[in-house]
C-alpha cells in the first residue's frame, strides 16, 4: 500500500476533516492557549511556539508515517473546530504505547455538541482501513470524565493506568 503523505478528506454529517494548513495556525494557537481546553491536558495554556511546533507535527506525521491529525472544520462555514487523529509522539510512558495514539481537541465553543463523537467515528473508520496493526490507543487524565466517556462511547476500553510527565493517565485501547 502506498504511503499517504497528506491527510485525506473525511466528510461526516456536519464536519469536514482535512489537512491542517498554514492559515489554521491562529485558530489552533488560540485553542491551545484557552485554559478550558487544556484543563486536563497538562493544565497550562500553550504559547505560540508550542502551537507552531504542534502544527508542524500534525503535517509531518502524514509525510513521514502515512497517518496523523486532521483539522476538524464545520462543514458549512469552514470554521476551525479543532484537531483529531493518530500520532506517534514517542512518549516516555511505561509500558510503551504499542499502537498509534489517538487524540482529539476541540475549541470550547464546539464541545458538548457531539462533534467529537462524529469526528472520532470517521477517523476510526479510516484507521481500520489504513493504520498498521489492529488497534489504536489513547491516554486520558483520570479526571477528564467527558473524554473518558467519549472514548468508551466510540469503542475504547481501559488497558491500564500509568503516568506521563508525573501525572496519572488512563491508557485505553480500541480494536480496529
Amino acid at each position: 500500500m502506498p504511503l499517504i503523505t497528506t491527510a485525506p478528506t473525511l466528510l461526516t454529517e456536519r464536519l469536514r476533516l482535512d489537512a491542517h494548513r498554514l492559515d489554521d495556525f491562529e485558530s489552533l494557537a488560540a485553542m491551545w492557549a484557552d485554559p478550558e481546553v487544556v484543563r486536563y491536558i497538562g493544565g497550562t495554556p500553550r504559547d505560540r511556539e508550542d502551537s507552531w511546533g504542534r502544527l508542524m507535527r500534525y503535517v509531518g506525521h502524514w509525510a513521514l508515517l502515512g497517518y496523523g491529525y486532521w483539522a476538524v472544520r464545520d462543514k458549512i462555514s469552514g470554521a476551525y473546530l479543532g484537531g483529531i487523529g493518530f500520532a506517534d509522539f514517542q512518549r516516555t510512558i511505561i509500558p510503551e504505547l504499542d499502537a498509534p495514539e489517538m487524540g482529539w481537541t476541540l475549541v470550547t465553543a464546539a464541545q458538548g455538541k457531539g462533534y467529537a463523537t462524529e469526528a472520532l467515528r470517521a477517523a476510526l473508520a479510516w484507521g481500520k482501513e489504513h493504520l498498521p496493526g489492529d488497534k489504536a490507543v489513547c491516554i486520558i487524565s483520570p479526571e477528564n470524565q467527558p473524554s473518558l466517556a467519549l472514548a468508551r462511547k466510540v469503542g475504547f476500553s481501559e488497558s491500564h493506568r500509568s503516568e506521563y510527565h508525573q501525572n496519572p493517565i488512563v491508557v485505553m485501547h480500541c480494536p480496529l
